[in-house]
């Protein structure tokens, strides 16, 4: 008799299994993709290496962390190395070959995504950013019983970062002003754009995933439902200026992408940083081609702090954990403004052309002053 008729009437057939590896996000599975092509199927690194960037929330933790770990492991297959039997040596190794290595940028007019080694070397805390990232893979191993040998990173040394250094170029007030009239002169969609990265104070990432259905209205206030740095869901209030932007930018949609390209599709990162350089050229900007927008999240924080809103309030809005990421944007400015150099320089100006104006006599002829050689006046 099968086993079929042996089965109690009303028993649901079993299904097949299903791989867990199915159920992990897409940053995850990309990476044992990638690994597995490399290492080959029956290699330990490519499941041990997806599961660790599954276990993070954040999508955006998930994406940065995956190419940190690709830098590092196309650095060990390189010079003939596996990254589960790699040193201590080869990790501090690595370490100093970022100080000089090129950096992966998109290509120009290039398929989306692909990158080339062209771009310039790691910052100190873009370094100190991978070879942290890396050391929790090896520690992820390690805690989940993979791996016996230890953390080959724990005793490599990370580059020192000043706290209160922050290497994006901000705008002033009137710079931003000019940028959002540009972008107000542009498109309702860059208007609309441009207003909620500097009013509202949202990174690229968060805003650009949300929806229209994420739009909202909570005790008085519109409210826009984001996903912050970290996987918190939180609700931004939307001021009336930015309110009727998206409002008119929408022109009656109820669904979708809140940001959508021509064809609705959802509007990508790349997308948005072409867009605000372009902006930025037609506003006349110094960073036409270095403005990116972060700049704008950035300016945001910088001039509601200079505006006086206090220190508590400009945190919860900017999602800071510490106050002192907060106040790192008042010092930053600060340390500009005040430099005591500016004083020296004008006292320097001053004198300058003091003594241009007395090596000219009465006549209009070149005079000669005391301790001087003889100069003759254009």
């Amino acid at each position: 008799m099968s086993a079929l008729a042996l089965r109690a009437a009303g028993t649901p057939v079993p299904a097949a299994p299903r791989d867990p590896r199915d159920d992990w996000p897409a940053e995850a599975r990309r990476l044992r993709e990638d690994l597995a092509a490399l290492w080959g199927e029956d290699d330990a690194l490519p499941d041990l290496a997806g599961a660790w960037i599954a276990h993070h929330r954040s999508a955006n933790t998930r994406r940065t962390y995956a190419r940190h770990f690709r830098t590092w492991n196309r650095y060990c297959a390189e010079r003939g190395h596996h990254p589960l039997e790699a040193a201590a040596e080869l990790a501090d190794a690595f370490a100093r070959h970022l100080e000089t290595a090129p950096t992966l940028v998109r290509v120009r007019g290039g398929a989306y995504g692909e990158t080339a080694p062209t771009g310039a070397p790691y910052s100190d805390a873009a370094r100190a950013n991978v070879l942290s990232a890396n050391g929790g893979f090896y520690r992820h191993a390690v805690k989940t019983k993979a791996l016996a040998t230890g953390d080959p990173f724990a005793d490599v040394l990370r580059p020192p970062i000043d706290p209160d250094h922050c290497a994006t170029e901000g705008l002033t007030q009137e710079e931003n002003l000019r940028l959002v009239e540009a972008a107000r002169a542009r498109s309702k969609r860059a208007y609309a754009l441009v207003l909620c990265l500097y009013v509202l104070f949202l990174r690229v990432d968060s805003l650009l995933s949300a929806d229209v259905t994420d739009l909202g209205y909570d005790r008085g206030h519109h409210v826009l439902r984001i996903r912050v740095k970290g996987g918190k869901v939180k609700r931004k209030a939307v001021p009336p200026i930015v309110w009727h932007a998206l409002q008119d930018y929408l022109d009656g949609r109820t669904d979708g992408p809140l940001f959508t390209t021509r064809t609705g599709a959802r509007l990508r990162e790349p997308e948005v940083w072409k867009l605000l350089r372009r902006l930025a050229r037609r506003a006349g900007l110094p960073q036409q081609d270095s403005i990116h927008p972060h700049v704008l999240r950035g300016d945001g924080i910088t001039d509601a702090l200079e505006a006086g809103d206090k220190l508590e309030d400009v945190q919860d809005a900017a999602d800071h954990k510490d106050p002192r990421t907060t106040q790192r944007y008042n010092r930053r400015r600060h340390r500009l403004e005040r430099h005591p150099g500016h004083g020296l320089a004008a006292r320097l100006a001053d004198r300058l052309a003091t003594d241009d104006s007395a090596l000219v006599d009465a006549d209009g002829q070149a005079g000669v002053l005391p301790g001087q050689l003889a100069v003759p006046v254009p």
